[in-house]
């Protein structure tokens, strides 16, 4: 016998109960999900849905030639149609670029854009880092000032809060302007030079082609090297300055506490001025729960006229984590009604009846498959369902029904009373 196919490592199914190969329940994302679209609503932004495959050359251009995605993670692969370059796409804001260019969003007009999806990068799975993953992301375009950086990182401190989410950090840094990165950069590569033989494969690599990249190692050993190094901040012109500035005056008067890190640079070359990640110390090195910043070049870098955009993702699967650690167990979605019934004459008197109080607005199981009243009762309780709704053949005669509290402090009562008044009792 041939074995079983199995799941591809590093893409997990999500089952509606804890097991050991998902460890995440789909209780659970629907809370996510459902938190999220009101608290994104509540701000503004409206849904995109853009396809998990794109252009390569999307990716090449707008993430960066020289990226660890680009290098390393992308699922790519020639479209044996037509011979074109795919990949399945590793983050969520070049392909919202891509779209928003391609159906003129951004002629003369501001958007603030949202999404929710899968993600693909060829990882080395562990827990909280996966080959697929999901990420609520939100983007802005046609904001300049700092009001609009300001307004995703409250926006998130806000959705924590709104989850009982407790213990992030809030790190916080700016790239400044490409003239002034490139002065930095020259001053770096020089630094750097001088470390040459101490730095690992990826580092020596990077040296000339991404060397901000070195300074996030997290090799001990350089860690001295790192902080000693050149900081962009002193290099920046009264612009990015005032920009910083003005970001840093809205947080303290909203009351966000943050830490700036001058190495944060985020993994993508897109981005310029504001770049934050929020933190938890309670997933191991998974330390990232979401990130993002400002990318004001990237719209003309993809082909559109130059319009400004920040934006930011969140990793649902280390949020899901982050839950769990906490002990904040999301709310259960439980039947208001698990119809039991046994007799000759029941089978369509409960149908019919389990569709007429779904028309109503309850959340109705019916028992299928038979069984005795004792085994329906037992799938009854297990169900959570707050009433048993109990139909016989004496009862389908007389055009009554048994209802039974099955939770609460009352969890036992039974009353017989017409089918016509189930609605209002339960109600009740």
């Amino acid at each position: 016998m041939s074995k079983n196919i199995e799941g591809v490592r590093g893409m997990n199914d999500a089952l509606p109960v804890v097991t050991k190969g998902a460890p995440i329940a789909t209780p659970a994302w629907l809370y996510l999900e459902k938190v999220a679209r009101e608290w994104l609503n509540a701000y503004g932004y409206k849904q995109i849905r853009t396809p998990i495959v794109e252009s390569t050359d999307l990716f090449v251009r707008g993430v960066g030639e020289h990226t660890d995605i680009v290098e390393k993670e992308m699922y790519s692969f020639e479209d044996k149609l037509n011979g074109e370059r795919l990949t399945l796409r590793p983050e969520g804001t070049a392909g919202t670029v891509r779209a928003c260019i391609e159906h003129g969003l951004l002629y003369n007009q501001t958007q603030r854009l949202w999404y929710i999806g899968q993600m693909y990068r060829h990882e080395r799975p562990q827990k909280g880092r996966y080959r697929q993953f999901h990420q609520i992301g939100a983007e802005a375009f046609g904001f300049e000032g700092p009001d609009v950086d300001a307004e995703q990182i409250v926006m998130l401190a806000d959705f924590f809060k709104r989850l009982g989410l407790t213990g992030l950090t809030l790190e916080l840094n700016t790239l400044g302007e490409a003239s002034e990165r490139a002065a930095h950069r020259a001053e770096l590569i020089k630094y750097l030079e001088g470390f040459k033989e101490q730095l690992d494969e990826d580092g020596q690599r990077r040296l000339y082609t991404n060397p901000l990249r070195v300074l996030d190692t997290k090799n001990p050993a350089l860690q001295e090297m790192a902080n000693n190094a050149p900081r962009l901040l002193d290099f920046l012109g009264e612009k990015s300055r005032a920009h910083f500035e003005g970001l840093k005056a809205l947080l303290d008067a909203a009351g966000v506490a943050y830490v700036i890190n001058p190495r944060l640079v985020r993994g993508l070359d897109y981005y310029n001025l504001t770049v934050f990640e929020w933190t938890t110390t309670e997933l191991g090195t998974q330390a990232t729960v979401g990130g993002g910043g400002r990318y004001d070049g990237l719209v003309e870098q993809l082909g559109g006229k130059p319009c400004p955009g920040v934006g930011f993702g969140l990793g649902i699967e280390r949020m899901l984590l982050l839950l769990e650690a906490q002990n904040i167990v999301a709310p259960a979605a439980v039947p208001d009604v698990y119809l039991v019934h046994s007799g000759e004459t029941t089978s369509t008197a409960a149908f019919t009846l389990a569709h007429a109080l779904r028309q109503q607005g309850l959340a109705v199981v019916l028992n299928c498959g038979g069984g005795s009243f004792k085994s329906q009762f037992k799938k009854a309780d297990a169900s959570g369902a707050r009433f048993a709704v109990v139909l016989g053949d004496e009862e389908v005669a007389n055009g009554t029904a048994n209802l039974k509290t099955l939770t609460g402090a009352d969890a036992g009562a039974q009353v017989t009373l017409p089918s016509a008044d189930l609605l209002g009792r339960i109600r009740a």
